[in-house]
């Protein structure tokens, strides 16, 4: 893929005002840059900090990184929009309080860490924000508060309250209780889940590189940035290394999964630097100093959203090569007789994950069988299920209505 000159659009409204010519004229539909917007509360937007932009090197918060983040902050909120902030940095800020060298490797060096870390951390993002007349509060979240959607929607409807006294919600993974196996990964997914939930504008993942190059710039000096990306294929993945700084646990690749959960649902994307003052205003503006990931698609219901990123599949269906087309080109359900095995243990109205014969995760549903029921018609023509197993719920496997596409 070449990197091609960027056409992106922050984000949407009903409704446009713009200054043109010394005029002020409303838009229902178009954008151009020769425009200045006038930037409502209409906006929403996600801003992710990682732990190698709050930490010194050794561990440890930098309370003046802390306050320029603060100010940036501060600078999209006056400016007008609703701002959420997704921050890591318990552990790096709280293993040298607690007593340790170096950041731990056990996972309960790791919670206690944490447990200290996160005080300091709002502590002093609270301090840096009074400065500039704005309150924070507080949101531990783990991936099972995402996996049960009646916990998901507290959540939901507690920040939406929070944004609506005009209070900045910063949210932070609950260390102190999550496993390794069930973590986030550096926030970087969180944050697109979260952006998701709260059908932001726009999501901010802010790091230490500019961008996604075509190599490593340190390394090569023919790297190419990409400036926009549309579609994110196995080419850009490649592009990305592994975990980034000492104190952090993320890398790109993090980034580009929570880029694409992110524009799946909707939500573009940016992914690069804020270090100098406005860095955060210029990167809502189009100029910042990173990649911007675009969308063509319209939010994701908040079911859709669950499904496909949020709940946790017990099973697994293996489809053949009929059923794959019929689920990702036709819009149709998937049918017995389309299903080639089965795995894992299961009931109806779980959760399962879909595959194709090569292994390829096609998608999620809602599954209408329970493992031994499907395991006696897998492959059969409708005709002869009911015969089988009796009265069912629904005949379809799993039914279009219930189903997202993944691939």
């Amino acid at each position: 893929m070449v990197p091609r000159k960027s056409n992106f659009r922050p984000f949407s409204y009903r409704t446009k005002v713009f200054l043109f010519s010394g005029k002020w004229i409303r838009n229902s539909h178009s954008y151009h840059h020769k425009y200045k917007e006038v930037i409502t509360m209409l906006s929403r937007i996600v801003v992710k900090i990682g732990s190698s932009s709050l930490t010194t090197d050794e561990g440890g918060l930098n309370l003046d990184s802390v306050a320029f983040f603060a100010g940036e902050l501060a600078g999209l909120r006056k400016a007008g929009h609703e701002v959420l902030l997704v921050t890591s940095g318990a552990v790096a800020a709280g293993f040298r309080e607690i007593g340790y060298e170096t950041r731990p490797k056990l996972l309960h060096e790791k919670q206690a860490s944490a447990a200290l870390g996160q005080a300091l951390l709002m502590r002093a993002y609270q301090n840096a924000l009074a400065s500039h007349q704005l309150k924070a509060a507080q949101i531990l979240l783990t991936r099972m508060d995402f996996a049960n959607r009646k916990r998901m929607n507290n959540a939901n409807m507690t920040i939406t309250e929070l944004l609506k006294q005009g209070v900045i919600p910063i949210i932070n993974e609950n260390d102190t209780v999550s496993i390794d196996e069930l973590k986030f990964g550096d926030n970087d997914t969180l944050s697109a889940l979260v952006a998701n939930l709260v059908r932001a504008q726009q999501l901010i993942i802010l790091t230490d590189t500019d961008g996604l190059y075509t190599a490593d710039p340190r390394k090569s000096p023919d790297a190419k940035k990409y400036e926009e990306i549309h579609d994110i294929t196995d080419e850009i993945y490649s592009m990305a290394g592994g975990a980034g700084s000492s104190v952090g646990t993320g890398g790109m690749r993090s980034k580009i999964d929570a880029a694409k959960i992110a524009t799946r649902g909707g939500v573009p994307v940016f992914i690069g630097k804020a270090n100098e003052t406005g860095d955060l205003m210029k990167a809502m503006e189009h100029s910042g100093k990173g990649t911007y990931f675009a969308t063509h698609l319209s939010a994701l219901p908040v079911k859709k959203q669950w499904l496909g990123f949020m709940s946790s599949p017990l099973g697994r269906i293996v489809v053949d090569p009929g059923a794959e087309k019929a689920l990702i080109h036709g819009g149709h359900s998937l049918l017995p007789v389309g299903v080639k095995r089965i795995e894992g243990s299961f009931h109806a109205g779980d959760v399962v994950e879909v595959v194709n014969m090569d292994n390829e995760r096609l998608g999620r549903g809602i599954v209408n069988y329970d493992e031994d029921q499907l395991q006696a018609v897998l492959g059969l023509p409708s005709s002869q299920v009911i015969g089988i197993i009796g009265e069912i719920h629904r005949l379809e496997v799993i039914h279009r209505d219930e189903w997202i596409t993944l691939k």
